[in-house]
């Protein structure tokens, strides 16, 4: 099969001819059908994770990976309801199904848990084996590239709004700010709309392009932030919903930059949640944090039943897509584009 591998940081990665892997008696093997490009994959490739994540080579990325089925292990139980031929679309964590999180549900956030597309197999490569749990059987109603980029950029602003709508400052009348229309923000503006309980939605990017898709997926507003103080942000949320700070804030970028906007908008008792990385560390005044009575979540990636739901939504004709299918022959020109913040929406991997 192809993959593209990883054997250090900072370096091209090597497109090789490798064998199908094997699988465990409680694995599957999936023909990946379509791999999301994601700016963490960029990020990994660039060692971004190194201190937190130490990485073993040859490595293969792809966390977002939708296929089918090919071969089911002999202790994956019947009532699993997994066959060969089955469309899925692979939910990337495995926990250790011990700690208080797994408990919970919350593999994603299992201190002794993996992570897929981290390791030696990714959603880089055309056969991928996963823990049978890890499969979430689809209808065919949608093809594997519009299913494969919901496991992470669909899925990470999904849960980030739901936390908003359970901090309650998501209502009619109030005012929602998504900031980055990338590939996380255009479902983000998508998830505002359904989740946001009649909330304004407005789209705040730096690109004409990006905000005209924050335009089609259903914002009520766009701001384009470039080279605008925030006073001049603030005339123009101003202009467009009568007031000049917002209620709630899903902040798709994680920069620096990014967040302490985010916070100079936010009203009283208003609610921030981060779902983007890109920088290190944020510094911000503490006496508007605590004397306003803000609230700030980090939200990561998204448990099983997040995903469970992203994909009916998906199955139901409520998410939109726009994405850039690449051949894998031009892997390493297109991790360069993430890298650049070239992609409008989503880029995706495909085999065939």
């Amino acid at each position: 099969m192809r993959a593209a591998r990883m054997y250090g940081y900072k370096q091209p990665l090597k497109l090789e001819e490798i064998p199908v892997p094997d699988i465990a008696p409680s694995e599957v093997l999936v023909k990946v059908g379509a791999a999301g490009m994601c700016r963490t994959d960029f990020q990994l490739i660039d060692g971004y994770f190194h201190a937190n994540l130490p990485m073993e080579f040859p490595a293969v990325p792809g966390h977002e990976i939708a296929g089918t089925i090919t071969r089911v292990g002999a202790d994956v139980p019947a009532d699993a309801g997994l066959g060969e031929g089955d469309q899925i679309v692979v939910f990337g964590p495995h926990g250790d199904r011990s700690c208080r999180q797994c408990h919970r549900g919350n593999e994603h956030i299992c201190k002794r848990g993996q992570w897929i597309g981290f390791g030696p197999h990714g959603g880089y490569q055309e056969y991928v084996p996963i823990d049978y749990r890890q499969a979430i059987k689809t209808s065919t109603t949608l093809s594997p590239v519009a299913l494969a980029p919901l496991t992470d950029a669909g899925l990470t602003p999904y849960r980030g709004l739901k936390k908003l709508r359970a901090a309650g400052v998501l209502r009619p009348g109030a005012t929602l700010a998504v900031m980055g229309i990338g590939g996380l923000g255009a479902y983000a503006v998508q998830y505002a709309k359904l989740l946001g309980a009649g909330a304004t939605v407005v789209a705040l990017a730096r690109s004409d392009e990006k905000l005209a898709l924050a335009t089609e997926n259903g914002a009520d507003h766009v701001i384009n932030t470039r080279d605008k103080s925030d006073d001049q942000i603030r005339d123009a949320l101003e202009q467009a919903t009568g007031a000049r700070e917002v209620d709630a804030v899903i902040e798709c970028v994680g920069a620096e930059d990014s967040v302490r906007l985010a916070f100079s908008l936010l009203a009283t008792e208003g609610a921030v949640a981060s779902v983007g990385l890109v920088g290190n560390r944020i510094d911000m005044p503490l006496f508007p944090f605590v004397g306003r009575e803000f609230s700030y979540f980090g939200s990561f990636w998204g448990n099983y039943t997040d995903l469970t739901e992203v994909v009916a939504l998906a199955e139901a004709g409520q998410i939109k897509d726009s994405l850039t299918e690449v051949a894998f022959e031009d892997v390493n020109d297109h991790i360069d584009a993430l890298g650049r913040g070239d992609f409008v929406g989503r880029a995706v991997i495909v085999y065939d």
